[in-house]
């Protein structure tokens, strides 16, 4: 691929159509496919838009949620190839879609340089067959999908028994995703499903072919090399190969937050490029014998690439990422939810999102899945969350289930941000007698909980004019930090000019480093984590936060010898990295572990 950067997955539903706004330009995004009713509903709204005839999947239908997703999934491959196919007829002149996808390039991709060249020539037909090049060596960009993991609740059928483990929500997307007409990847991520993983390789199209090609790759999304290593050597005594590992900040991004134990994200990508080859090597002779034993043959390994996400915003940081860590590309998420042209956000949480400061970011407690949550305060559904517990009736309405996993009052489960378990564990609160103080912050975190189902999909609706009549308008929305910085809304063009240096639009921003923004994140997580735990302090967790502080003194150590190679840095930006990290050391050194003593 010509570009060297991806759009991530972004909530439910802000990325779940973005493939078909931007990949006949080449630029590879990802698709949330968790939410099959979501799915349905965008499969019909495009398919009506198009003047074609909606033939619905109903819910009642034998493996209704993966044929949902295969048909999305095939309906959007076929509109991408006809944009595509209609994007290389056009013509080479100012304002067309053909110019636009060569403009949109970085400066120095070959195709670039080749279309570059392109203009210079005055001789016709040199002109005309320079530009039949260029228009055969266009490439798209790749519709791929994601699954979390762990979101793979068992599903029941009518009469309310268990159906088997191939029917679960993860499995069933993944056939979803693998019996599609797709040649993409599916990313995988928030840790590893081993019912998941091995039923990877039930499927012909994740094993190599003839040719040795893979039709359908996976992708791991990961946050430490360990964690990296041991999913990988899973899949590959499968026959699974990962081409690629994308590694993701901690704390520095959204959705989800899966904080590592004080490991950062320069050492991480460090460990990652300096044990790279070795790591193919062993996870290569592993595949091979389970590729052999399916009677295929392989004889060199699959290429593998690395990624890394997470709080980048600078073309500079983008580019020593790129060079200094030898990385295939880079992800940039949260930036475009400003672009509108790109994913779905609605106009009224666009307008928060641009006005918004980086209080109103912050790591929270709302998600029912129990995992830290990047959460924004001025969102609708954070508003209609408090608005619930002021009438005396918090909790959500659950429709879709996708989340329920506790049964600490029911035979069957049900979601944490559930008006049913949050009325049930508030009566059980009650009843303890405790004093109003501890009350309210048991009440507090009971409360916290919120709909992501509703919440994550509700913005596509609304952007669309598609909301039913009673069904809720509030938005839940989890955008990294890094997105306090940016503060309008921008083209597709602007976005991606900002990417490859071609415009800043932080110009006069008072921004951190990349790095420095996340050991930031990791030492508010740190101290908070301390306070919430101080009054249960056992020895094993004071040994945990006495290792979670040693790696942060390691990651600081790293910055501090990494600096003289952080050429593209100008010198007042090199003195402001110094200068916070020193600060951010005497922080760190000053939180109290002696936890005897606080």
């Amino acid at each position: 691929m010509n570009h060297t950067f991806h759009i991530p997955v972004l909530g439910l539903a802000y990325s779940i159509d973005t493939p078909l706004k931007v990949a006949r330009y080449g630029i590879s995004s990802v698709s949330s496919i968790v939410d099959d009713v979501a799915v349905e509903r965008i499969r019909q709204f495009y398919t009506e838009k198009n003047n074609e005839i909606f033939i619905p999947i109903s819910a009642n239908e034998h493996d209704s949620r993966a044929k949902r997703i295969t048909v999305y999934l095939n309906m959007m491959d076929t509109l991408v190839n006809q944009q595509f196919e209609a994007l290389k007829l056009t013509a080479f002149e100012p304002g067309s879609e053909i110019t636009r996808y060569f403009e949109l390039l970085p400066q120095n991709a070959d195709l670039r340089l080749l279309y570059d060249k392109m203009l210079t020539v005055d001789d016709v037909n040199l002109k005309n067959n320079l530009q039949q090049e260029l228009r055969n060596s266009l490439q798209k960009g790749a519709i791929d999908v994601n699954i979390m993991s762990k979101v793979d609740k068992m599903n029941c059928n009518s009469e309310g028994e268990n159906l088997d483990d191939i029917y679960t929500d993860a499995l069933a997307a993944l056939r979803g995703f693998a019996m599609s007409n797709l040649h993409t990847s599916v990313i995988l991520s928030a840790g590893m499903n081993p019912r998941l993983y091995s039923y990877l390789e039930i499927f012909k199209d994740f094993l190599p072919d003839e040719n040795h090609e893979i039709k359908k790759k996976v992708i791991l999304k990961v946050s430490d090399f360990r964690s990296a290593l041991i999913q990988a050597k899973f899949l590959a005594k499968k026959g699974v190969w990962v081409s690629e590992f994308r590694i993701e900040s901690g704390l520095n991004c959204g959705g989800h937050a899966f904080a590592t134990e004080g490991y950062l994200l320069g050492p991480i990508l460090e460990e990652f490029k300096t044990k790279k080859l070795d790591m193919i090597a062993e996870l290569f002779v592993m595949y091979q014998n389970a590729i052999q034993n399916k009677g295929l043959s392989i004889s060199s390994p699959p290429l593998t690439k690395i990624s890394v996400q997470g709080g980048i915003g600078t073309a500079e940081e983008n580019q020593f990422l790129l060079q200094n860590y030898h990385l295939d590309a880079t992800g940039w998420g949260s930036p475009f939810l400003l672009v509108p042209e790109a994913t779905a956000v609605d106009e009224n949480t666009l307008h928060d999102l641009t006005t918004a400061t980086s209080d109103d970011f912050y790591i929270s407690a709302s998600s029912p899945l129990g995992i830290p949550f990047n959460n924004f305060r001025k969102s609708t559904g954070e508003k209609q969350r408090l608005e619930r517990i002021a009438k005396n009736r918090p909790g959500s309405p659950c429709t879709k289930k996708f989340l329920v996993s506790n049964t600490e009052f029911t035979a069957k489960p049900i979601c944490l941000a559930s008006r049913e378990y949050q009325n049930l564990k508030i009566k059980e609160l009650k009843q303890k007698g405790l004093a109003e103080k501890e009350y309210q912050e048991k009440f507090d975190q009971i409360t916290e909980k919120v709909c992501l189902c509703e919440g994550l999909v509700s913005s596509f609706y609304l952007k669309n004019n598609m909301l039913k009549a009673k069904e809720s308008k509030a938005v839940t929305i989890c955008p990294g930090p890094n997105l306090a910085y940016f503060s309008g809304t921008y083209s597709l063009d602007e976005m991606v000019k900002h990417i490859y240096g071609k415009l800043n639009l932080l110009e006069g921003v008072n921004r951190s480093h990349v790095f420095i923004n996340e050991l930031k994140l990791y030492l508010d997580y740190l101290k908070k984590d301390i306070s919430i735990n101080i009054l249960d302090m056992s020895a094993k967790k004071e040994k945990y936060y006495n290792s979670f502080k040693d790696q942060l003194q390691n990651g600081i150590s790293y910055y501090r010898n990494l600096l003289p190679t952080m050429l593209s840095m100008k010198k007042d930006l090199s003195e402001q990295f110094l200068k916070e990290l020193a600060e951010l050391e005497l922080k760190l050194q000053g939180i109290n572990l002696s936890f005897k003593t606080i």
